[in-house]
């Protein structure tokens, strides 16, 4: 492949010497796979522990007097109430109610640290530094994320305080004599962590990540198959800004005291959504065959009129089956409803399924 045109992580050359199949992703020269292959990476994932690069997302670090009451500006979480160290999911909305794209906003003692996807890094950028006093964005950083059931067991190796951070927590601690800052989160259903590393030292952590027994490479074919397992949305396939949180099934993100007083974009929309519901529904599907279903196959009503689609679809390795998440009638989004979906012209039998595919392993403490 050629990646003369395409970013490189600071991890690009150990990709390459593990023998990575490298290709085109948000600009970025990437992982998809090692010699393994995506069903054994995704096993090894669930058993012991996987090393992913995702140091193509955007990490930045918001200041300013009262960081936590500016950022609710933009998104529809109660970020005033993080005790320092606690992180939330939460979600850059629109005027329309539409998702601008999904983040991760962790409290520090003085700041905030924000983690934004690769694909819509420049514009989550350009629109927090247009409505926030005090935006830094951390250009020299790398981030990796170690996740399985055997990561704290592995991380620990390199620092102990690793084992008290629960769920959903972060704090800054040194790794190989490196500051970073560890917070036990990731996107695979599983225990784990992401850690936000100098990129002079990435490698290196990543080397002695990688001499355990336990931790294998971990590409980006097995960590969509991770995160579909999870019932996790993919931005721009799952959520976009045509989704609104309430049809996307995230109205949880948004916490009791916002939805009392609004003040976040599209506020109004999502508000009156909450209140009376809407039209259609994200929701798990499991295709009934063996075959599975692709992103943009087509949910079919009786008469085989169009009424949804699908927005991720693929094989399950965990589950043994195909998996797929899409948009359905609110009124069909029960499990256990019988779904008919068209792919290529040929329709295959399906039902709704409950959210997740797969029991989730987060350390809660």
């Amino acid at each position: 492949m050629d990646t003369d045109d395409l970013k490189k992580t600071p991890l690009y050359d150990l990709h390459v010497e593990l023998g990575a199949k490298m290709v085109p992703f948000a600009g970025y020269a990437m992982p998809v796979q090692y010699p393994s292959g995506i069903l054994k990476e995704h096993l090894h994932t669930r058993a012991r522990a996987g090393l992913f690069d995702v140091s193509h997302m955007g990490q930045a670090v918001i200041g300013g007097d009262d960081p936590a009451a500016a950022i609710e500006a933009l998104v529809p979480g109660d970020i005033q109430a993080l005790k320092p160290g606690a992180m939330r999911y939460s979600l850059f909305t629109s005027e329309s109610g539409g998702i601008l794209d999904d983040l991760m906003i962790t409290r520090r003692q003085n700041d905030l640290f924000v983690v934004v996807n690769a694909a819509c890094k420049e514009q989550d950028i350009a629109h927090m530094r247009a409505r926030l006093p005090a935006v830094e964005v951390l250009e020299d950083r790398a981030l990796l994320a170690l996740q399985g059931p055997e990561a704290a067991a592995v991380l620990s190796t390199l620092n102990p305080a690793v084992q008290s951070l629960l769920f959903m927590n972060g704090a800054e601690m040194e790794l190989m004599g490196v500051a970073c800052f560890v917070t036990r989160s990731g996107y695979t259903g599983e225990d784990g962590f992401e850690i936000s590393v100098p990129a002079g030292a990435a490698a290196d952590l990543a080397r002695e990540l990688l001499s355990h027994e336990a931790v294998a490479p971990i590409g980006l074919g097995a960590r969509d198959s991770l995160r579909l397992e999870a019932g996790l949305c993919l931005y721009g396939h799952d959520i976009d800004e045509t989704t609104t949180p309430v049809e996307a099934a995230l109205t949880w993100v948004i916490n009791k005291r916002r939805r009392a007083e609004g003040g976040f974009p599209g506020a109004d929309v999502i508000l009156e959504q909450i209140a009376k519901g809407v039209s259609r529904k994200r929701v798990g599907i499991r295709p009934l065959g063996k075959m599975p279903v692709r992103e943009g196959a087509e949910v079919v009503g009786e008469d085989g009129a169009v009424i949804g689609k699908i927005t991720s679809g693929g094989f399950g390795p965990s589950v043994g089956g195909p998996v797929a998440m899409g948009y359905v009638p609110a009124e069909m989004a029960v499990p256990g409803t019988a779904l008919k979906l068209r792919q290529r012209g040929r329709l295959l039998e399906a039902e709704v399924a409950k959210l997740p595919f797969v029991k989730q392993n987060y350390h809660k403490g």
